[in-house]
């Protein structure tokens, strides 16, 4: 059981529970799904799903989604909505995960060039918060500097990695485009080459950061695009994750057949066979986004087609012109029926990824 290697066993996690997982994701083969949250109501909806099928899970914030966590209404022109709402979120998970039973990895999203000051405020406050409890407020970060050019890429996310090495703070980052659109970086008109990344990028990636620290993950392309596309539009080779291992072990003369913690992004859509694939070549963490704000939607949407009878006037409805109609209208029924069919969706991943059951 995962649970065993874990020196914390529920609620956020950090430094060597999440080395310790991740590796352990690696022998049993398994993958932790990482949710984007927005809201309590889409931490509540991942937590449920992840307390039922007994998993350990990973909550994720966007720069969009910290943002929306603080307010539509706050200006975001220096990044301070989504750092305000990265860290409100970032305590408000520590605050409920523990009700849950069950280990968390608390983690922020895609973070491209222009988005940098997003990510200084937040480790701003990781050391802010390290000095008061010995350990930073987010598990880990993504650094994203796919659209740069490489050696730039990797020699930033090295500067990165030494400022949250001495937290033991896990620092995601990615090589290799990403196809689609998501919050603002819009990569659907890159040439199909530029979504695969090469073996000996992912070394170089390698031998540069396990210098500094081991706490690092990869998200190498394969062909991966964000969104929901139609079948035969998306072209994954996960079989090449196996080669970027299988490269790096031998020039790193590394006895683990899998050295590299690799990411999947872009996983909705994708079929189970290809997660199964993936999975099997090192990958610890698959990214879920896209399927489950449609899931969301779907509870809302058949509730107020169901009762729309019900919400037109607070009083008068199909029973009556006086009977009252705030039990059909209250945001507590409705935003419930969201996460309710959020977090089917989520135990959906966890079953697809082998993590539900490893507690």
């Amino acid at each position: 059981m995962a649970s065993n290697v874990l020196s914390r066993k529920t609620g956020v996690i950090v430094g060597d529970d999440v080395l310790k997982l991740f590796n352990y994701a690696q022998e049993k083969q398994f993958a932790i799904p990482a949710i984007n949250v927005t809201s309590s109501s889409t931490v509540v909806a991942a937590l449920e799903a992840a307390r039922d099928k007994k998993a350990p899970i990973i909550l994720q914030m966007s720069q969009g989604g910290a943002a929306y966590f603080c307010g539509k209404g706050v200006s975001n022109s220096n990044q301070e909505a989504s750092i305000a709402g990265a860290i409100a979120g970032a305590h408000y998970i520590r605050s409920v995960a523990p009700a849950y039973g069950i280990p968390v990895i608390l983690h922020t999203d895609h973070c491209a060039k222009k988005l940098l000051p997003w990510l200084d405020g937040m480790l701003d406050e990781d050391e802010k918060y390290f000095k008061e409890h010995g350990e930073p407020l987010f598990s880990s970060h993504m650094i994203d500097l796919s659209e740069e050019e490489v050696g730039w890429n990797i020699q930033t996310t090295a500067k990165y990695l030494k400022r949250a090495a001495p937290m033991k703070q896990w620092l995601e980052m990615e090589i290799g485009i990403t196809g689609g659109e998501e919050d603002g970086v819009n990569n659907e008109s890159v040439d199909n080459n530029s979504l695969y990344t090469q073996p000996e990028d992912i070394y170089e990636i390698y031998k540069t950061l396990s210098t500094i620290s081991p706490y690092f993950s990869i998200a190498a392309g394969f062909g991966n695009v964000h969104g929901v596309y139609k079948p035969g539009n998306v072209k994954l080779h996960p079989e090449l994750l196996g080669k970027h291992q299988a490269y790096v072990k031998e020039k790193a003369g590394r006895k683990e057949e899998k050295p590299v913690f690799l990411v999947f992004h872009g996983g909705s859509g994708s079929t189970k066979q290809e997660y199964k694939d993936a999975i099997g070549y090192g990958v610890v963490k698959v990214n879920l986004d896209t399927d489950l704000q449609y899931a969301y939607l779907t509870g809302i949407r058949d509730y107020v087609l169901k009762k729309k009878d019900y919400i037109m006037t607070q009083v008068g409805n199909p029973d009556g012109e006086d009977k009252p109609n705030k039990k059909y209208f209250d945001p507590r029924v409705w935003v419930r029926e969201g996460e309710k069919t959020m977090s089917v969706r989520v135990q959906e991943g966890l079953v697809d990824f082998n993590t539900a059951g490893q507690l």
